[in-house]
């Protein structure tokens, strides 16, 4: 199995096969979520200081925060399969 890697800005590389789900910030159990995944430590913050668009969770435990919106995120990976067929 290959590692599909994509860009998701400020030099930002993360491992798409790797990913369960993007779901929006604003929801409260999803802040619920972001908390405890920084207080425990499992919290990949790739924003650069710019405002969370996406909450990625990662089959690892682990959460990545993303400036980037989702549709955005979801247009690349679709750009780069299209790439490679």
């Amino acid at each position: 199995m290959t590692t599909e890697l994509i860009h998701i800005g400020f030099g930002n590389v993360l491992a798409v096969n790797r990913v369960i789900a993007m779901v929006s910030p604003n929801s409260a159990p999803t802040k619920r979520m972001v908390q405890q995944g920084r207080s425990n430590g499992v919290l990949v913050d790739m924003t650069n200081g710019r405002r969370t668009k996406a909450v990625l969770i990662m089959d690892s435990g682990h959460i990545v925060l993303a400036a980037i919106a989702p549709e955005t995120i979801a247009g690349r990976l679709t750009a780069s399969r299209e790439e490679e067929a």
